[in-house]
């Protein structure tokens, strides 16, 4: 039997840092909101994983900040006690912009975030469809919601799949402004070593050419108590070896990362980002969907409109919300 429909003012799809910044705002300024989304943790890409009493961030790895807003933002952060500046540059290069990590995990944001909000993990919207004077969404644990608003945060072509389950049509500058936009993948391997690594304070490695793009050491970067490090496929490599055997891809990658590592991997894991990074972005810090249309309010954010960073979530999300909030959807 399916569950009684549950109505809110607003239903986002997606708990990384735009769908809960979002809420945040939308829920601050009156809204009941509900956040629903299909993975187990909170945070999209900023992810974290254990293996045994060994700790990785494997997704994002950090944050910059430039809009004022947001520097204000993670001053907020740090006071709170959820983020700590990381490093500033790499051994012999001059100061760049500060890089922030989570605290004691880049998730710990995240979860910092929803501290007050309604998220439902674990828990995919099939379907979504104009209903009455607004959207109705049917999940996979068969319940119906019922809501005046609908925010999308999920990556672009997962939110174009969604938009399809029920007929809704975006006028076309809209759909051509959407599929321009495209993702850089990325294979991440967890790896714990033996002894600590050989890498060089503070512990991260931006990569520049071949397989692989990034390595960091969550040692120390204060992630994790064990030897214990990160290393990301490049954009290439992650998607020419994506659709393979994930264990002989993670082999590679940890074979062609051991002169950098100088300690032997005792254990690993591996995860495919299929939507690591957008590489094209729209121009607009989130989209309007329904403007110009006779659909209820719908609005789509995330990185993919105010830039590929975490820093560009999090004004995506602050976007949306003020969308809606100014009635101008």
């Amino acid at each position: 039997m399916t569950s009684p429909t549950h109505k809110t003012d607003v239903l986002i799809v997606g708990a990384g840092l735009a769908g809960l910044s979002a809420a945040n705002d939308l829920q601050n300024a009156g809204y009941t909101v509900l956040v629903v989304d299909k993975g187990r943790g909170l945070g999209g890409r900023l992810a974290g994983r254990r293996i045994d009493n060994a700790s990785f961030d494997h997704g994002a790895q950090f944050m910059t900040t430039r809009d004022p807003k947001f520097v204000e933002q993670v001053r907020q952060w740090i006071e709170d006690g959820v983020a700590e500046e990381w490093y500033s540059s790499f051994p012999g290069q001059v100061n760049s912009h500060a890089r922030y990590r989570g605290v004691p995990t880049m998730t710990a944001i995240a979860k910092h975030l929803a501290m007050d909000l309604t998220v439902k993990l674990a828990t995919t919207v099939e379907s979504v469809q104009v209903h009455s004077d607004g959207w109705l969404s049917q999940l996979n644990n068969g319940t119906s919601i019922q809501s005046r608003s609908l925010v999308i945060t999920s990556p672009v072509p997962q939110t174009l799949d969604l938009l399809s389950t029920g007929n809704v049509r975006l006028p076309q500058d809209k759909h051509d402004r959407l599929s321009r936009i495209s993702y850089e993948s990325c294979i991440s391997v967890m790896a714990v070593l033996d002894k600590p690594s050989a890498i060089k304070p503070p512990g991260a490695m931006a990569i520049d050419s071949g397989p692989i793009a990034w390595i960091s050491d969550n040692q120390q970067k204060g992630v994790s108590v064990l030897p214990a490090v990160t290393i990301h496929g490049s954009g290439d490599f992650s998607a020419k070896h994506f659709e393979d055997d994930r264990d002989e891809v993670a082999r590679r990658l940890i074979d062609l990362a051991s002169p950098y590592l100088g300690a032997k991997v005792v254990d690993f894991q591996v995860h495919g980002w299929r939507y690591s990074k957008p590489v094209i972005v729209d121009s607009s810090p989130c989209m309007i969907a329904s403007e110009g249309t006779d659909l209820p309010p719908l609005v789509l954010a995330g990185d993919a409109f105010a830039g590929p960073r975490v820093e560009g979530a999090v004004l995506s999300g602050w976007a949306a919300a003020k969308s809606l909030i100014a009635g101008s959807v």
